[in-house]
């Protein structure tokens, strides 16, 4: 549902224009959908980890609500914690997306550099090092902390918000309104990091623009503007609604299955 909005998103950030193929739409997400379902366990298990660490903390019991700061920080923890796994698919996926030669290159016959995800990945090692799959993980690590963060804090006050019982789990129309609302919430925090993070990703793709992740926010902002920052912000929230939706729908399906069942 969301991939296409996010390919326009990526060439949204880091050109003025946009050409794609219906192809196109899709391109680089063979990587993504294999480290998922592994990302979102790491983002998912860790909030819930640190905030059980928190209850504990606090000696409270497990159905009694949880402070806002403790879902913050336990969300923030989420977030930074998938880094590790996500930063080498993302810059697969950036670079996969990014890749033009077949339809913008002078030469009819050129072949673009990446043959698919895996020799993306294998190409991206060997001429830049296995440090170059993390190119950018400073900045996805300021994008997804903060975002995770907000993401989580949202949602659960929104359920509070709209539940008149508390210790009650909310209805899946909140549910689903507080997922997409979270969604996009936390793309409003993360998109200035996003472009900061898919241009430190491309860079040297052709010529080499930014000497680190200082000088390519001084560029961006030099450059573009301050706005530069929130490119594709809009294309983020409406792909983030239905996504996030459908998240936290499945999110809380599984959680009540796994309680039920024990």
């Amino acid at each position: 549902v969301g991939y296409p909005l996010d390919t326009v998103k990526v060439h949204f950030g880091l050109t003025p224009y946009i050409f794609v193929t219906v192809y196109g739409f899709y391109k680089g997400m063979s990587m993504p959908v294999t480290t998922l379902s592994i990302s979102s366990s790491v983002v998912f298990g860790t909030y819930r980890n640190v905030l059980q660490v928190f209850r504990q903390l606090r000696c409270t019991s497990a159905d009694a609500p949880s402070a806002k700061i403790d879902i913050f920080l336990s969300g923030l923890a989420g977030g930074i914690a998938q880094v590790s796994i996500m930063s080498p698919a993302d810059i697969v996926k950036v670079r996969l997306q990014c890749q033009t030669e077949p339809y913008l290159g002078s030469d009819p016959k050129a072949k673009p550099k990446y043959r698919g995800p895996v020799h993306c990945l294998f190409t991206i090692a060997r001429e830049e090092g296995v440090l170059g799959l993390y190119k950018g993980a400073s900045a996805l690590a300021l994008r997804d902390g903060p975002s995770f963060a907000t993401y989580f804090l949202v949602y659960y006050t929104v359920c509070e918000w709209l539940s008149p019982d508390k210790y009650v789990q909310p209805e899946w129309k909140v549910v689903l309104f507080a997922g997409g609302l979270a969604g996009m919430c936390g793309w409003s925090i993360g998109t200035p990091m996003d472009v900061i993070k898919s241009r430190l990703q491309t860079n040297g793709m052709g010529k080499k623009h930014y000497r680190g992740f200082f000088h390519c926010i001084k560029e961006s902002v030099r450059t573009e503007g301050p706005g530069v920052l929130f490119k594709g912000l809009g294309l983020n929230c409406i792909r983030a609604f239905p996504v996030n939706m459908a998240v936290f729908a499945m999110y809380e399906l599984i959680i009540r299955f796994l309680r039920t069942e024990s």
